[in-house]
């Protein structure tokens, strides 16, 4: 009996060190992430930010940061990620110290250093996409830079108002898996840019489908809202644009 109880425990021991070997590889302390230079990924379906992140020793905040991505950090398919920031690397320089003997430094004027930083990126101008308006009713809510909330605009109608496509493309996503959008469906449009439409009652195409602007995609809803709308927004390599800029005037 002694025998098997201690065979027994040496078994849970090593698997317990296994499990703690297998955590430790993946969990990403501060300062821990591990930059790759000019590499980018592809967002899967199933793929969260977590998990890309742990997958290449990036710390998940970095990874946001790098792509301008904000709490909740929803992530789509199809959307491409930076696993670098902006920029090109910057290279580190000992401290300055005193000269040996004690002999004082230089009392030349000397500019200080400071750190390269990328300079900000102007908001693209040429889609490469027609675009045109989702749905006919008025306009609710606005798009509001850093905001979760307000990543796109509202737009009103009745419960099984027809929503269209708002430019030539392809389905990448068609479901309720993403928690606030309710009923949603994502357009790939080409390889910087998709649109999303959110809170339908019914959606009417499939992942993979190829639609045409101005085609019906889904039925007009409240599913993950307080009444019946469309939130439809508009993103640039994965970050949300205000899609006025960008819509027709009408």
């Amino acid at each position: 009996m002694k025998t098997r109880m201690s065979t027994a425990r040496t078994i849970i021991a090593a698997a317990a060190i296994a499990l703690l070997a297998a955590c430790s590889s993946t969990v990403i302390r501060d300062g821990g992430s591990t930059p790759k230079h000019g590499v980018t990924t592809v967002v899967k379906r199933g793929d969260t930010l977590y998990r890309i992140a742990t997958g290449n020793r990036i710390a998940v905040r970095d990874l946001a940061a790098w792509n301008g991505l904000s709490p909740p950090y929803t992530i789509y398919p199809g959307q491409r990620l930076k696993l670098y920031p902006g920029g090109a690397p910057v290279a580190r320089t000992p401290s300055s110290r005193p000269p040996a003997g004690g002999a004082k430094p230089s009392t030349g004027a000397q500019r200080p250093s400071t750190p390269a930083t990328p300079a900000p990126s102007a908001p693209p101008l040429k889609s490469g996409v027609a675009w045109r308006w989702p749905a006919d009713g008025q306009l609710l809510s606005r798009f509001q830079a850093g905001e979760p909330t307000k990543q796109g605009i509202d737009i009103s109608g009745s419960g099984g108002s027809p929503v269209r496509a708002a430019g030539d493309g392809t389905v990448v996503y068609s479901g309720s898996g993403l928690v606030g959008y309710g009923e949603l469906i994502i357009i790939k449009h080409n390889d910087q840019w998709l649109s999303a439409y959110g809170h339908n009652r019914n959606r009417m195409v499939n992942e993979g489908a190829v639609v045409k602007a101005g085609q019906q995609i889904a039925e007009m809803g409240r599913t993950g809202a307080s009444r019946d709308m469309l939130h439809f927004e508009i993103r640039y390599n994965g970050k949300p644009v205000d899609p006025l800029g960008y819509l027709p005037a009408r």
